[in-house]
């Protein structure tokens, strides 16, 4: 069973009660769901609906879906609240999340928000950095200790704080200028002397990073050395905030969005099925417009060789074959250096000899598909010299995709751009011009022997 086919009876039971005007009873349907159930079930009601179910969870249950929903979801419900049922919201949210949504909301109704909160100081803090950055995903909800805290004193404060599920229970260990100096286990902290203090117990090679570092580099740290929870300072090293590993979680899903749609030319990555046609328009019109360019461009390459294909009508039936076989080749290689670019597997000084290898793997495919192709063209048009210019064709163009591949969204991080944005436009654009170019060139030398 889906979870479509789980959660829409409840959301029809709860739609109902909503329609009927029974909203007690809608909400109890709702609060008696796990905090994830409640999200689904939710995402299944209509806006109108879910407007009509939200002044009637408490505050506390409201904060709750907020932090579960994506950033949309939660933008599109916050901005028909109340002015001072959204403080109380924001206040009950875990801090990155209540910064992520003011992020997002207008600046009038965002500052208007952050003056009633009763307490804004750990928000604004970390409004301070862009959302992409260790600091704009990081949350204050930590535990730091001084070094000199007896471990017996650490105990009692934890029990006093009562720290919630989601906070990892590490305790992260500050000098005096809230320095981080390390951290220390709940399990070495249990088992340690009453009287002994941080500094002894503590682990002083703690990894951690600025808070200015992309996103992306910190899911690459955290995924290297497995941890749950990654401790951020600023430039002076002082402990500022932490990320965990739900935090990197989302992190990684949006980093993944990202690359599936830049490399599919979607230019917008908050793009959803249901979002407004106008959006559509603005995130995919215009890579349209720049593959219509390519396409045009390669076409008059074609259109240089009108006489050859005009005494050869066979070439433009195989001109497809060139062009389709070289994208796909060029797509393999993009697929390949961009997901090792975004996992952090290739470095500068690797990149000539992948560009090395991947021409010898277009090499190899070349010869392994050319010799196919061109003993099937012979077989079915009965012209060897038209399988001969077809299999080189091939030959030069998935060298060419492979090198075009690899070295198209290489060149793009080196000038600090997305490799995968319009690398999949880019290539194809080079792979059908100088396909084309080769497969006729060849044609008008070959042209006595394919009349």
């Amino acid at each position: 069973m889906t979870e479509f086919q789980v959660h829409e009876p409840i959301a029809d039971r709860v739609r109902n009660a909503i329609n009927k005007q029974q909203y007690d009873e809608a909400v109890a349907l709702f609060l008696d769901l796990l905090p994830g159930d409640q999200v689904e079930v939710f995402n299944l009601l209509n806006s109108g609906e879910q407007e009509t179910l939200l002044p009637h969870l408490d505050v506390e249950a409201t904060a709750e879906l907020f932090d579960r929903l994506t950033d949309a979801k939660t933008l599109e419900a916050a901005k028909n609240l109340p002015l001072e049922r959204l403080a109380d919201v924001l206040g009950e949210m875990e801090p990155d999340e209540a910064a992520d949504l003011l992020g997002d909301l207008p600046q009038e109704q965002a500052l208007q928000a952050l003056e009633e909160m009763d307490d804004a100081e750990d928000v604004e803090q970390l409004l301070a950095y862009p959302d992409d950055t260790a600091g704009g995903r990081m949350t204050t909800a930590f535990i730091a200790m001084q070094r000199i805290t007896p471990a017996q004193e650490a105990i009692e404060v934890l029990r006093h704080l009562k720290p919630d599920s989601e906070i990892p229970y590490y305790i992260f260990v500050i000098d005096r200028e809230k320095r981080l100096s390390g951290i220390v286990g709940l399990r070495d902290l249990v088992v340690a002397a009453p009287q002994t203090s941080m500094e002894d117990i503590m682990n002083p090679e703690v990894i951690n990073v600025n808070a200015e570092l992309d996103q992306e580099e910190v899911a690459q740290v955290m995924t290297r050395h497995d941890l749950q929870a990654l401790p951020v300072v600023n430039h002076r090293n002082e402990l500022v905030g932490v990320i965990t590993h739900d935090d990197i979680l989302d992190v990684l899903a949006e980093e993944h969005t990202e690359d599936i749609y830049r490399l599919a030319s979607v230019g917008d990555v908050q793009l959803e099925p249901e979002s407004p046609v106008r959006e559509h328009l603005r995130g995919r019109l215009p890579w349209l417009y720049l593959n219509t360019v390519t396409a045009m461009f390669a076409a008059w390459v074609i259109s240089n060789f009108e006489d050859i294909i005009a005494q050869v009508a066979a070439l433009a039936v195989f001109q497809s074959v060139v062009a389709g076989v070289g994208g796909n080749a060029g797509s393999q290689s993009i697929a390949l250096i961009v997901r090792a670019l975004a996992l952090g597997k290739l470095s500068p000084r690797q990149a000539i000899s992948v560009l090395g290898k991947e021409v010898f793997v277009g090499i190899l495919q070349g010869v392994a598909i050319g010799i196919v192709v061109g003993l099937g063209v012979f077989l079915w048009r009965g012209n060897a010299y038209l399988g001969i210019v077809l299999g080189l064709a091939l030959l030069g163009n998935m060298i060419i995709a492979g090198f075009a591949g690899a070295l198209v969204p290489l060149l793009l991080r080196a000038i600090g751009q997305d490799p995968a944005l319009a690398s999949t436009v880019l290539v194809t654009a080079v792979t059908d011009s100088l396909g084309f170019l080769i497969f006729l060139g060849l044609a008008s030398i070959f042209l006595n022997f394919l009349i």
